[in-house]
């Protein structure tokens, strides 16, 4: 086949989207190098210095005419190209497609990640969620096939837009390679000091947002009277403010670390040498960082409800996100009962191979044949 990817963040979004951009390219061009790949970016911007398959050709605007006309091209000029380039398939990675690309003769594919644009409103500044809702509603529309990431993605999309069910194929993602190879101690503890990290800490990774929910680790850690650091690797916000206000208030600056640059090659050594990790997020379209915690061999808790499960299986713990309590708790057991601990460590590993690279490339070319 001649398959088509939206690549504007495969090569711009250092994270999330980025990721799967990126995870989707490289697994069916490994798995499937029979097949021809396009990917369309609309200007040669790389700041990931993302390094595309050499079985993918990158196609971009014939003409150059400053970002506003890259933009412009990626979304209303690409079903030209589409057709100049017989594509079988074209598949929107990250919640969107093309303008009148369902007037082209390929078979069309996009990726809805989550609506939460619909689901907290508040999140969100007015122009940027009309903009996310007028996109994601369109391309659900005209998509010959939907793939949703989570069955709690699929349950939004038939929530929110009047889209037929049997549109709709739940496919889970895995998470990126680096996290499946197990990092030397001493490569570890390098890593460690780099950072001025303790030896011993719980872990939190993604998006310092209100959202991801960071501030009840520092407050289970403060009021249940843990004697464990908390370490909290991700972006910057205006909520992370709350969060040192918090911990200035309460003297937890020996007991909190954050860090909001830590290059993605690091992750997993910092990942591997945690004790626990700690996702209490109100909500998510998957939860990717889960599925990076399980495959480093680390315990999780995280929330009940929504997604959460499908990624952390059956030997991950839940909470209520709202109650720093349970968190406390659920955090002093796992502590205190290392044949508990060593249980979650082995259970979640053996869970986590149902989202290996072969077998989410396997998936994916299952929907592309159908």
């Amino acid at each position: 086949m001649r398959i088509g990817f939206d690549a504007k963040r495969a090569y711009r979004n250092s994270s999330g989207l980025g990721n799967y951009s990126r995870s989707t390219v490289d697994l069916l061009a490994k798995y499937f190098q029979n097949n021809d790949y396009f990917l369309f970016s609309q200007d040669n911007e790389n700041p990931v210095n993302y390094q595309k398959p050499e079985k993918a050709q990158l196609i971009l605007p014939k003409t150059s005419a400053g970002r506003w006309f890259g933009s412009y091209w990626r979304s209303f000029k690409i079903y030209k190209r589409a057709d100049e380039l017989k594509l079988d398939v074209y598949h929107g990675l990250s919640n969107e497609l093309p303008y009148k690309i369902d007037q082209t003769v390929a078979k069309n594919i996009v990726t809805i990640h989550d609506l939460i644009f619909l689901r907290f409103p508040e999140l969100y500044k007015p122009a940027d969620r009309k903009i996310y809702i007028q996109k994601s509603k369109y391309a659900c529309e005209i998509a010959d096939t939907i793939i949703a990431i989570s069955e709690q993605t699929k349950t939004d999309i038939l929530k929110y837009f009047d889209i037929e069910e049997s549109k709709i194929q739940v496919v889970y993602q895995g998470c990126n390679p680096i996290f499946h190879k197990e990092i030397a101690p001493a490569s570890r503890i390098n890593v460690l000091r780099k950072y001025g990290l303790p030896t011993k800490y719980l872990l939190n990774i993604g998006t310092v947002e209100r959202r991801k929910n960071a501030l009840l680790i520092v407050k289970a850690i403060n009021l249940g009277k843990i004697d464990l650091p908390v370490v909290i690797i991700g972006g910057r916000t205006d909520y992370q403010a709350e969060i040192e206000a918090y911990i200035t208030e309460n003297q937890l600056q020996e007991r909190v670390f954050i860090f909001n640059d830590v290059p993605f090659e690091d992750f997993p050594a910092i990942y591997q040498h945690a004790e626990i990790f700690v996702y209490p997020s109100h909500f998510e379209g998957f939860g990717i960082p889960i599925i990076e915690a399980l495959n480093s061999k680390v315990p999780v808790i995280t929330t009940k409800g929504g997604c959460f499960s499908e990624a952390g299986g059956f030997s991950t713990l839940y909470i209520d996100s709202e109650k720093w309590e349970d968190l406390a708790e659920k955090i002093n057991f796992v502590l205190s009962d290392e044949d508990q601990r060593q249980h979650m460590i082995a259970e979640g590993y053996k869970y986590v191979q149902k989202f290996s690279e072969d077998k989410v490339a396997q998936n994916l070319m299952n929907v592309y044949l159908k």
